[in-house]
């Protein structure tokens, strides 16, 4: 299946809206907020952080996303493994930067549901019957929101999604409307669209190089942009952007224009902010409005939570099909494309979020959090991306360009982010950090068991398995047997699943089915191709499928006998001679080799380590059976040991 990514429609762009732009829409509830904190608001803060925002939104967003990376869609679908599928066969470190890219995309997700519906909430407390509202108060609200959430995930956003984009709508025309009432208060803020105004607050403003850390806030929903590509192309995005940024600019303008007309020399600490109610956001209403203004502003941030939810699914999905995730269980809970349900990691994300709701509770020390995960994706985004223009041909010097320019710009928020390391950004750092732990864990484990696995030559025991399936003094295991086969080479085959029919404990059957599945690059690719090595006594099968294709070989395997018995090409009829005449079909049986390590290693403390860990891991994730969707009343799981290095040196003296 491959997106349209060349064509606008009105609906398309009405769908960008709702499913591109919540996290980055909802940056104008917080952005502010976190510059002004603890501060005080002069001339110089207001128009030189703004101007950052102006130009941070520019480049980053607009320059770097919505003109360059866009282009890189592999077969319309985007995001740091469709761009890794793409490049991987350039560079084999490349999957490093892959990975990480993905765990800190996974850890921001974790983030941005109790960041965007916290703040929300909170400007409740602008209400003067509310200002004394307790933090638990607000803590329980938010609790009992994200709790409904993610326990409507299991059925799907199919029925509700298509509001997503009338109501960002809506919001995004409620920021320019209550923005536009304000610029008027103070007609300097225009001075921000000068980028001298960011450089000097940079060079002169007390610290003011690591309230890049704030200013970077305003555009975490960037890589929104690439990751959901596939869902509604690239036209649809770029233009929907320009209407999605004129409604920020104006909103940032506003807020402001107001900060400087209502708050000029005012420090705000915790307790003025709170005793005279100052929300940069939330000021911009008329009272009247401040409670439909919040019940707006949280149905945004829930949409916005809920990309960033659908985003993760898709992110682990497509790490499974690469072998960079262990395996999950997958639901489809609708027919919309790519709609999926990973109970897992529903589990996982929603214990991260309750998690950072009460270690957090209040937005304001949640920000400390927030931006670190997204800026570590954002450089990760940019090497391989230079690496798909060196892929193909682009002028050397625009690659190094903007290889060395966006590096600079991502290097210098990446430091003022740190700055907010012990103030809570070690969090976003250790969820990340276990994310890309398991991920390497995985794939470093398949890497070193691949030192195991020995192929031999199909030709060498075509004859010996022909000899056992005629051989009618051994019991017929089943009509039709059926293994999973990791050779590429169709000439080729494990030594393990020779052994396995011919040695452990002989399996006689009259038709034996090898079956390969080859995950491509091509993220909606389902093909097949049948190999008759002897026909209608060895047959090997190939599957070629898409990093975003389930792989469901019981249904798969159904479909591709059901074309070759259409094709007179195989005869699967019971060949029991009670059962021959009554053309009774055959039985099939699945054999899945489950291996496990074995104690006759010898291995360095590291890989030692890792091989402890992946079995571990692979204890709780799904088997191998039902990963590959078969009936678990047609499979034969036989466990065989893992001997990566085996122990050569073993000492003992025999006694006389």
């Amino acid at each position: 299946m491959k997106a349209h990514t060349n064509k606008a429609t009105a609906a398309g762009l009405l769908i960008a809206l709702g499913i591109i732009y919540g996290d980055i829409g909802t940056s104008p509830l917080y952005v502010f907020n976190a510059i002004i904190g603890n501060r005080q608001i002069t001339e110089q803060l207001i128009v030189g952080t703004l101007s950052c925002i102006i130009w941070t939104l520019t480049l980053q967003t607009t320059i770097k996303y919505v003109i360059l990376i866009l282009r890189a869609d592999n077969k319309g679908e985007g995001g740091t493994f469709a761009l890794y599928a793409l490049v991987r066969r350039r560079r084999k470190w490349l999957v490093i930067p892959a990975m990480i890219g993905g765990a800190a995309l996974i850890a921001d997700g974790i983030i941005t549901p109790p960041m965007t519906i916290t703040s929300a909430i909170e400007g409740l407390k602008i209400l003067p019957a509310l200002k004394e509202m307790p933090t638990k108060t607000i803590v329980w609200i938010v609790l009992g929101i994200l709790a409904a959430f993610f326990f409507l995930q299991q059925f799907g956003t199919a029925s509700i999604g298509k509001v997503f984009g009338p109501v960002m709508f809506i919001w995004f025309t409620m920021l320019a409307v209550f923005g536009a009432l304000h610029i008027s208060d103070d007609l300097t803020i225009f001075k921000a669209l000068s980028p001298h105004y960011a450089i000097d607050f940079l060079i002169t403003y007390p610290h003011g190089f690591w309230l890049l850390g704030a200013v970077f806030l305003c555009t975490t929903g960037a890589e929104a942009l690439y990751s959901d590509l596939g869902h509604c192309g690239r036209e649809n995005i770029r233009y929907s952007w320009i209407y999605v940024k004129a409604c920020l600019l104006i909103n940032y303008f506003g807020q402001g224009a107001f900060l400087l007309s209502h708050y000029n020399k005012l420090t705000v600490t915790d307790d003025i902010r709170q005793a005279v109610g100052i929300n940069a956001f939330f000021n911009l209403m008329p009272e009247w409005f401040i409670l439909p203004g919040v019940v707006i502003a949280t149905t945004a941030a829930i949409i916005a939570s809920q990309a960033m939810l659908s985003g993760a699914y898709t992110l682990i999905s497509e790490a499974i099909r690469l072998n960079l995730w262990p395996k999950l269980r997958i639901r489809y809970p609708s027919e919309a494309k790519g709609q999926l349900f990973i109970p897992a990691v529903n589990t996982i994300l929603f214990s991260g979020c309750v998690f950072v709701v009460l270690y957090f509770q209040k937005s304001s020390k949640m920000e400390a959090a927030y931006g670190l995960a997204i800026i570590v994706t954002m450089i990760t985004t940019t090497i391989l991306f230079a690496n798909y223009m060196v892929l193909r041909r682009i002028n050397k010097a625009f690659i190094y360009a903007f290889l060395i320019g966006f590096f600079i710009v991502e290097t210098a928020y990446l430091v003022a982010l740190l700055e907010k390391f012990s103030h809570g950004g070690y969090i976003t750092l250790m969820i990340g950090g276990i994310m890309f732990l398991v991920m390497y864990v995985w794939f470093r484990a398949r890497k070193i068991k691949n030192r195991y696995v020995e192929f031999v030559r199909m030709e060498h025991y075509i004859s010996k398995i022909q000899e056992l399936s005629n051989d009618k003094s051994v019991a017929k295991h089943a009509t039709h047997l059926i293994y999973l086969t990791s050779a590429d080479n169709p000439k080729e085959i494990e030594h393990k699943i020779i052994y396995s029919i011919l040695n452990k404990k002989p399996k006689r059957a009259d038709i034996y089915w090898f079956v390969h599945v080859d995950t491509v690059d091509d993220p909606y690719t389902s093909e097949y191709k049948v190999e008759h090595i002897i026909p209608n006594d060895i047959i090997r099968v190939d599957f070629r499928l898409g990093f975003r294709i389930q792989p469901r070989i019981n249904l798969l395997f159904k479909k591709v006998v059901e074309d070759l018995v259409q094709n007179k090409e195989v005869n699967i009829m019971s060949r029991y001679e009670s059962l021959a005449s009554s053309n009774t079909v055959g039985d099939f049986q699945f054999m899945v080799m489950e291996k496990y390590l074995s104690l006759d290693n010898d291995l360095p403390f590291v890989e030692k380590m890792i091989m402890k860990l992946h079995f571990m891991i692979k204890h709780i994730s799904l088997s191998e059976e039902k990963n590959f969707g078969l009936d678990l009343s047609n499979v034969t799981v036989e466990k065989f040991p893992l001997v990566v290095s085996p122990v050569t040196n073993v000492k003992l003296t025999r006694m006389e």
